[in-house]
């Protein structure tokens, strides 16, 4: 059995606002002192798969896992990623972290270490297709036993909890209906069961701190937000330090034995990226609440958390990191696909954005998500949870003059007969 420490159990505290507040993920990271190995600025790039130890002992010591600050194999760990990690773990407030090659990656490897054959899960059913996948369609192969629940009803999670649970697995805000998830609730009846909950956080980083309100492992693609610029796919794991010492054991560790390894070229890229995130987060916040406003005041029918009519509007203020506002993804829901469809190509054609998967780019993304990230549920599935098969997602850019977006979006719902 794997052994987790618990990082905060069921011990919130008593003022969770005020707690919140006073944390600043941002600086966390740029406080980090990561200098190159001649002073440089930037952290060095150890371009090596393999390591020299001048001493035969050491590597024996460090294969057997009794050396600490020494590395023997990239898939085990690479300085360059270990820079990564540590940057993650501080933005996180967790005690460690472990860079992966994609967030599937990032969430199968964590949720493989933490179950065995016999195992159940508890998850939310409105989740990342890939993610829905997986649990439904893979796990079974393991006599995992999955759950899948409405993860805003406190009640049916309560209910859903069996002898042999391990995980609540949840995102921050759900993908694609934008449910806020109730992070020290479903803490707390995790741990009050002897489960852990595991959390996705991409859609929110900086916005949400999901350790710091009770959960035990974060999990991201560090694809969208946190790289920012659609140019690579990897993913991160932030936990204890057990944790992930367990994840990396080279005798059993999923992610050393599974070996979804980042190059170290893209984690250093990475790595740079993530020091503008701050910046970056709060502009699509802004560019979304701006957009979803109008839009909303236009007849359009959508979801955005930062907006009062949002089921769990209250919720999202009393966890969240106020400065880097409501996330810059909203939904919108066109009706039907062929409408959804028509209304993407033009604006895509008036430069709005692009009709493309993904998030979190600098320009702005939408799609039509019952046909592409979550047509991996079944159409009679997204009908139970409430997906509109016209819902179009959108990943909200860091544009500097938003209304022209506004304008153009008014005009070709106006020449669509979506609004008068």
């Amino acid at each position: 059995m794997t052994c987790i420490t618990f990082l905060r159990k069921s011990n919130f505290p008593k003022n969770l606002k005020h707690d919140i507040m006073s944390f600043d993920p941002a600086s966390n990271i740029q406080h980090l002192k990561q200098f190159g190995e001649f002073g440089d600025v930037n952290p060095s790039i150890t371009d090596s798969s393999t390591y020299t130890f001048l001493k035969a002992g050491d590597m024996e010591e460090t294969f057997l896992g009794h050396t600490e600050g020494c590395f023997l194999y990239s898939r085990h760990w690479n300085p360059t990623n270990k820079y990564l990690a540590d940057a993650l773990a501080a933005m996180e407030d967790t005690e460690s972290a472990w860079i992966t090659a994609s967030g599937m990656a990032a969430i199968t490897c964590a949720l493989l270490q933490l179950c065995s054959s016999g195992d159940h899960i508890i998850t939310s059913v409105t989740t990342y297709g890939g993610t829905y996948a997986f649990l439904k369609n893979y796990l079974p192969k393991f006599n995992i036993e999955v759950s899948f629940v409405d993860i805003t009803n406190l009640k049916q999670v309560e209910n859903a909890i069996k002898p042999n649970t391990k995980v609540i697995y949840t995102e921050s805000v759900t993908n694609p209906l934008l449910q806020v998830s109730d992070i020290p609730k479903l803490s707390e009846i995790a741990h009050n069961n002897h489960a852990l909950l595991m959390v996705d956080n991409t859609f929110t980083p900086m916005i949400m701190s999901p350790a710091r309100l009770g959960a035990d492992i974060v999990v991201y693609s560090m694809t969208k937000f946190i790289n920012g610029k659609n140019d690579c796919v990897a993913g991160a794991i932030c936990g204890s330090r057990q944790f992930i010492d367990d994840l990396s054991n080279v005798n059993d560790g999923t992610a050393m034995l599974l070996g979804p390894v980042l190059d170290p070229l893209r984690s250093s890229s990475i790595l740079k990226n993530l020091h503008t995130l701050h910046l970056r987060i709060r502009q699509h916040s802004k560019n979304a609440m701006f957009l979803a406003s109008e839009l909303s005041k236009a007849g359009l029918k959508l979801s955005y958390p930062g907006l009062e009519n949002h089921p769990q509007h209250q919720l999202h203020k009393q966890i969240m990191n106020e400065e880097f506002g409501f996330g810059g993804m909203i939904a919108i829901d066109f009706g039907t696909v062929a409408i959804a469809n028509q209304v993407m190509q033009k604006m895509q054609q008036a430069d709005v954005g692009y009709l493309a998967v993904s998030l979190g780019y600098f320009k702005t993304l939408f799609s039509c998500s019952g046909k592409s990230t979550s047509s991996e549920i079944p159409d009679s599935v997204q009908q139970d949870m409430g997906l509109s098969q016209g819902l179009v997602r959108f990943s909200v850019g860091i544009d500097n003059n938003i209304e022209v977006s506004l304008k153009a979006i008014l005009e070709i719902c106006r020449e669509e007969g979506i609004i008068g």
